[in-house]
């Protein structure tokens, strides 16, 4: 088992305790898409794989929770921001903007990458060396942007 599954199964299992029963009730969901995709593919994810999942969770409720926020649904955007504070508590220390600039233009110097052909190779590399830490729209968008200088 993973170390990130095994986190997140210790967790519940304290909550539980706790009787926090809401804070149950989200990491159970997340802990039931994990599964289901295990199920899906046959195979038992990593933690890069939970990562990715538990990032997929993120970006769907602050999808949400803008949706709600733009709608005036306070009860309902408090419910996804509640979600979203439960699950970001596994997620690794996210980078700040500064941060991913240096890490995007070292990169693209490291690799001679001079056009947009290159994105694609700069993308590779710092997908993975951002992995959970930093929105992959994000280092898009700083690619681009340095790219087309």
């Amino acid at each position: 088992m993973s170390q990130l599954k095994q986190t997140l199964s210790d967790t519940i299992k304290t909550s539980m305790k706790a009787r926090e029963l809401e804070r149950v009730k989200v990491l159970r969901n997340v802990q039931a898409v994990i599964k289901q995709i295990e199920i899906d593919r046959q195979t038992e994810l990593d933690d890069a794989q939970v990562l990715e999942v538990l990032q997929k969770q993120l970006k769907q409720r602050q999808e949400s929770l803008t949706i709600f926020t733009e709608n005036g649904r306070d009860d309902l955007a408090t419910k996804e921001q509640f979600e979203i504070d439960i699950i970001n508590e596994f997620m690794p220390k996210q980078m700040d903007d500064a941060e991913l600039a240096v890490l995007v233009n070292a990169e693209i110097a490291q690799q001679g990458a001079t056009s947009m052909r290159d994105m694609g190779s700069v993308m590779g590399v710092l997908k993975n060396k951002t992995a959970g830490r930093a929105d992959p729209a994000l280092i898009s968008k700083l690619v681009k942007d340095a790219l087309q200088c």
